[in-house]
């Protein structure tokens, strides 16, 4: 059984859509079941697309008018074609023409699925090298500490005077978990001050 799926990226292509669906009906599909989804870069639900699958039993074929329909990147279009491949339901793309029931589309897929490996490969060598570089620079990755040096000997120093950490915590604007952590990493092996 065929099935059709849409996706649009704004309301502004209703046109888009209606063209995809002329489409995939064109090609078997029925009218009822054909779903879409209109996602844009804030959100990224397919509630269309997990209604479809949800419908589809093995050897069902889901039919999209375009490749780049089933995700935003290549990570995404591969990531859903290998959930669809794990469930034994074939792919069928209109433009280019695409389908996984035939076996020599079956090596375009594998092709596909290495090349998806190979940026995510790539993409976690660059975000290791890029770590690296600001450690031998002397940054530090993450978020920046919310306490200065300066704050740091404040809070000692009302701390010894007897100051509580809760009111030291108060005027410096930060939570008392803040300002223990802080403390600590000045002072590794040091007890937390009372309350």
């Amino acid at each position: 059984m065929k099935f059709g799926y849409v996706r649009v990226s704004s309301s502004h292509q209703s046109e888009s859509i209606q063209k995809q669906h002329k489409a995939l009906i064109a090609a078997g599909c029925d009218a009822n079941r054909c779903y879409s989804d209109m996602i844009s870069r804030t959100n990224g639900q397919r509630l269309g697309l997990d209604t479809t699958l949800s419908l589809m039993n093995t050897g069902d074929t889901l039919v999209v008018t375009r490749l780049d329909r089933l995700g935003r990147n290549l990570q995404e279009i591969v990531t859903s074609i290998a959930d669809l491949s794990i469930r034994n339901i074939n792919l069928q793309v209109l433009d280019p023409a695409f389908d996984t029931s035939h076996p020599e589309d079956k090596v375009v897929l594998r092709v596909m699925e290495s090349l998806a490996q190979w940026e995510k490969n790539l993409f976690r060598q660059q975000t290791k090298r890029g770590v690296e570089r600001a450690r031998s620079e002397g940054r530090v990755a993450g978020p920046k500490p919310k306490l200065s040096p300066d704050q740091i000997n404040e809070a000692q120093r009302a701390l010894a005077s007897g100051e509580s950490v809760s009111e030291v915590a108060r005027r410096l604007g930060v939570a008392r978990s803040t300002l223990y952590r802080a403390l600590e990493k000045v002072s590794t092996g040091r007890k937390r001050p009372s309350h």
